[in-house]
């Protein structure tokens, strides 16, 4: 039986606000013709949550046009991000350093199918817990809404860890193109990109997918 293959996963950047989502849909619609895109996480700016609602259904389209799903974020966002979800029509909701009990909170709330990730991992233990309490995937790197990243090896490592010992599904997050074919010979499910690697004139996604592809066939 074949390998499972790494698909992608898109991180929009931090704070999306409603006048970047035209160009933010464009770039998504790009991205996802030119690849195999299962999901995007999308980073929203806090707003009110009927602007975030009608935000969502903006943007949805791009996304769950080409079969990904689309996963909601909101640092500082103090509302109830579940109900964003489901009134925009969006597939689930992330979180990024969750604070105790409050994904199995949410996994409660989730349920139909709906998606709940967690991201933030740089201990072990800590998602060990976000596995334990029922998320479809755990995420290791990406930016946080402060621009801090961690280190690239730690990256790797929690990766390769991960994919070795459990079953739930991760996301590996890439910041340079030159981190992509490391973490996707890991056999991660998902490889991760940050807004850099596929948004703008420089981003080449095709090249990227490419890349994925001749991870996953390498013996």
């Amino acid at each position: 039986m074949a390998e499972p293959r790494t698909r992608l996963a898109l991180l929009t950047p931090h704070r999306i606000e409603a006048g970047d989502a035209d160009v933010l849909a464009a770039a998504l619609t790009a991205a996802c013709a030119a690849s195999d895109v299962a999901a995007v996480i999308l980073r929203l700016a806090p707003a009110d949550e009927r602007s975030l609602v009608n935000l969502v259904k903006r943007l949805a389209p791009a996304a769950q046009g080409t079969g990904a799903a689309l996963v909601l974020a909101c640092t500082g966002f103090p509302g109830d991000l579940v109900s964003v979800s489901a009134r925009g029509g969006a597939d689930g909701v992330h979180l990024d350093k969750p604070k105790d009990g409050i994904l199995a909170d949410l996994r409660g709330r989730l349920d139909d199918g709906r998606i709940l990730g967690a991201g933030g991992h740089e201990q072990k233990h800590a998602a060990m817990e976000a596995g334990e309490a029922g998320v479809d995937y755990v995420m290791f790197g990406g930016l946080y809404a402060d621009g801090i990243a961690p280190e690239a090896a730690t990256i790797l490592d929690r990766t390769t860890w991960w994919t070795e010992i459990f079953e739930t599904p991760c996301i590996a997050v890439a910041h340079e193109v030159e981190e992509v074919a490391a973490l996707a010979a890991t056999g991660a499910e998902f490889l991760g990109l940050e807004s850099a690697l596929w948004m703008g004139n420089d981003a080449d996604v095709a090249a990227i997918q490419a890349m994925v592809n001749a991870a996953g066939s390498a013996p």
